[in-house]
C-alpha cells in the first residue's frame, strides 16, 4: 500500500483537492487497483476545519511525518499560507523534495512554497505571477502561465484549476495508464461523453479479463 498525504489545516481548500484524493482513493480505472490511499496530516492531532465548514481529524501530526513514508505530499490553499503561519508545512515539502518525494501544491500553498525559496529556480505557476511576487521571492523568470506544472518532483496549479492538478498528480504517481489518463481528462475537465466511454470500456475489459482467470 501507498500513502499520499494531503496537509490538512484550518480554512483548508476542500475543493482543491477533492478530485485528487477521491481518486487516488478509488480503485476503478488504476494501474494497479488496491495500491492507493491517502491520509492527511495536521500541525497537531486537534481536528481542523476546513473553507467548507469539514471537521477533520489528522491522521498524522506533521512532525512525525517522514519522507521514507510517503509516496506524495499534497498541500491545499488556506487562508493563512500569506501570514506564514503554514511555514512548517513549507519546511516539511523542502524535506519531501530533497529526500525525492513529491510534492504537490495548490493556491495559496504555492505562495508559501515561494516564501520558503523553493521556487526561485523551478518552473512553477500558481494563481498568477503577481501574487507569488507578494512572498518577496526570486523566482519570477520561472513562472509558467499554465493551469499546472510539473517539475521532476514538484506540482504547482492554480486555484481555480483542480482537475489539472488532480491529473498533474495522477501522472506523476502513475496511478493510471496513459490512455487512462486521457480518458478520465476527458471526462472530468472536459465534459466529454467519449471520456466515460473509454473508461467504461477499460473497466468491463478488466473484469472479463479477471473472470477468465
Amino acid at each position: 500500500m501507498k500513502t499520499v498525504h494531503l496537509a490538512i489545516y484550518d480554512t483548508f481548500s476542500d475543493w482543491e483537492t477533492g478530485h485528487a484524493t477521491a481518486h487516488i482513493n478509488r480503485a476503478m480505472w488504476q494501474r494497479e487497483p488496491g495500491t492507493w490511499q491517502v491520509k492527511t496530516v495536521g500541525p497537531t492531532a486537534e481536528p481542523v476545519v476546513s473553507a467548507g465548514g469539514m471537521r477533520v481529524v489528522p491522521d498524522v501530526v506533521l512532525a512525525d511525518l517522514a519522507p521514507g513514508d510517503s509516496a506524495m505530499l499534497i498541500l491545499p490553499g488556506a487562508d493563512t499560507w500569506e501570514a506564514g503561519e503554514l511555514a512548517p508545512f513549507a519546511e516539511k515539502a523542502r524535506e519531501f523534495l530533497a529526500a525525492g518525494v513529491p510534492v504537490a501544491a495548490i493556491c495559496g500553498s504555492t505562495f508559501g512554497l515561494a516564501a520558503a525559496g523553493l521556487l526561485d529556480s523551478r518552473p512553477h505557476t500558481s494563481n498568477a505571477a503577481e501574487y507569488l511576487a507578494f512572498s518577496g521571492y526570486s523566482g519570477g523568470d520561472h513562472f509558467v502561465y499554465e493551469p499546472a506544472v510539473l517539475d521532476g518532483d514538484l506540482i504547482t496549479a492554480s486555484g481555480t484549476k483542480p482537475v489539472d492538478f488532480a491529473r498533474a498528480i495522477f501522472a506523476r504517481l502513475g496511478v493510471y495508464e496513459p490512455h487512462i489518463l486521457d480518458a478520465w481528462t476527458k471526462l472530468y475537465a472536459d465534459s466529454d461523453p467519449a471520456g466515460f466511454f473509454a473508461l467504461a470500456e477499460y473497466e468491463e475489459k478488466r473484469a472479463a479479463e479477471q473472470a477468465a482467470r
